[in-house]
């Protein structure tokens, strides 16, 4: 699943990695914009998701990245992997990293990292 939480409004990055994945063979939904995490927790859990990828360009990942892993964790849910991406400085992936975040990319990633990072990520956790 990959979902916009917050308020951020551009959502052409997500749709990209969305296509990329989806082009790879893996099933994809997209939540669309203006997620919360309760939304995407929500929707995650109703379509049985393997993974999350969120994708926040607003700079508010510190708290929605890890509420998401938060609400998972609340649902019993942990086995679903949230990765994640945006405009996320370089000094916050560890932080996100430690709150659960399994990956983080940041721009410029070429979608290929992507696709390869969530299907052997997948592949291990089946």
């Amino acid at each position: 699943m990959v979902a916009k939480p917050g308020l951020d409004g551009h959502d052409r990055g997500a749709k990209v990695v969305a296509r990329a994945l989806r082009d790879a063979g893996v099933e994809v939904v997209y939540t669309g914009l203006h997620q919360t995490p309760e939304q995407i927790v929500d929707a995650a859990i109703q379509e049985d998701a393997d993974a999350v990828g969120l994708s926040v360009l607003s700079g508010a990942h510190l708290t929605l990245f890890p509420r998401v892993v938060e609400l998972l964790a609340e649902r019993d849910a942990s086995d679903i992997v949230v990765f994640g991406g945006g405009i996320i400085p370089e000094g916050d992936i560890a932080v996100l990293e430690a709150a659960g975040v399994a990956k983080v990319f940041t721009p410029g990633t070429p979608t290929h990292d992507i696709v390869n990072w969530v299907t052997t990520r997948l592949g291990a956790a089946r």
